[in-house]
């Protein structure tokens, strides 16, 4: 337990529905300890019944934050009051803000600033900015239905779980592509909830650039540092968002890459870049100047058009 992170999870109630508490806890567990676990909400409301029981299983704090004026969100406020009362606590070392509200952009780079890891999570519906202000993103109802498609999967021929993956996968690119037009109808009908996440060609050239920018014969790196810089740029980046359980079946599906165990056991798994899309250099050549033509005195020398010197 030593060494890990003390995370605070600060839930907004207005935006997220209780289904997803177990998907929370778990993955804020991959990152360290959760110290911190409260959730903002205006519990006289009737919608808001559905998280009683959960909370109670998994000890979070209920805040209650009544709603003074109609059509406006109090939760956003007490939220960030409290997010900064924890900051200058020195009692935790990142943040979980769960949310699929915008409001929260601000708070997340501040956050930020002060040397905090911010991890976001929300649904897909959660605009760009929100995501580009955490440190990483994770769409909680991807993680939702992977987890209902690995339960399918493993109940099943180990033939019908490639098949499953298979099928996942493509109708995921389609959303992300945009090619489907069922698809894409649905999205616009949900608020475009699928527009945000980072399309798969977009990760597919990084990659392409990351490992042609390698100074070396052969173009690669190890998964685990190519899996970290993909994180870097793109929060929202998990395989699970394109149909995947793992980033070495992820990336499997290009044609641009070769993966190639490495090590005494073999364990070492390393992403090189094919010939064939590699970049080809282009040399720059320097210009070349004339040369002027000086006399003694270092002043130049002006010819006429019949070669005679002028003064």
């Amino acid at each position: 337990m030593q060494g890990e992170k003390r995370f605070a999870v600060l839930i907004d109630a207005d935006n997220i529905s209780a289904k997803y508490i177990k998907y929370i806890l778990e993955e804020i567990s991959n990152y360290g300890i959760a110290t911190y676990k409260r959730i903002y909400g205006d519990w006289t409301k009737p919608n808001s019944g559905s998280w009683k029981d959960v909370l109670l299983e998994n000890s979070v704090t209920p805040i209650q934050q009544y709603s003074y004026t109609f059509g406006k969100n109090a939760t956003d406020s007490a939220m960030i009051i409290d997010a900064m009362d924890i900051l200058y606590s020195g009692n935790v070392e990142g943040f979980c803000i769960v949310s699929s509200d915008s409001d929260f952009t601000k708070l997340s780079s501040r956050l930020r600033e002060s040397g905090m890891m911010v991890l976001g999570m929300g649904e897909k519906k959660t605009p760009k900015p929100f995501i580009a202000a955490c440190n990483q993103f994770k769409y909680l109802d991807v993680i939702a239905d992977t987890e209902k498609l690995s339960i399918e999967v493993n109940s099943t021929a180990e033939d019908i779980k490639d098949k499953r993956e298979n099928e996942t996968s493509k109708s995921v690119e389609r959303h992300i592509h945009g090619n489907d037009k069922a698809a894409v109808g649905n999205t616009q009908d949900n608020g475009d909830v699928v527009k945000y996440m980072t399309s798969i060609d977009e990760i597919e050239n990084t990659i392409i650039k990351m490992l042609d920018e390698i100074d070396s014969d052969e173009q690669g790196m190890t998964m685990g540092e190519l899996g970290n810089r993909l994180v870097k740029r793109y929060p929202d980046f998990d395989v699970r968002n394109y149909g995947y359980t793992k980033l070495t079946n992820f990336l499997k599906k290009f044609d641009a890459f070769d993966i190639k165990a490495k090590g005494r056991d073999g364990t070492a798994m390393w992403v090189y870049l094919k010939k064939e899309f590699s970049q080809p250099t282009v040399e720059h050549k320097p210009k070349t100047q004339k040369k002027k033509n000086y006399n003694k005195k270092g002043t130049k020398k002006v010819y006429s058009k019949g070669n005679q010197k002028k003064r």
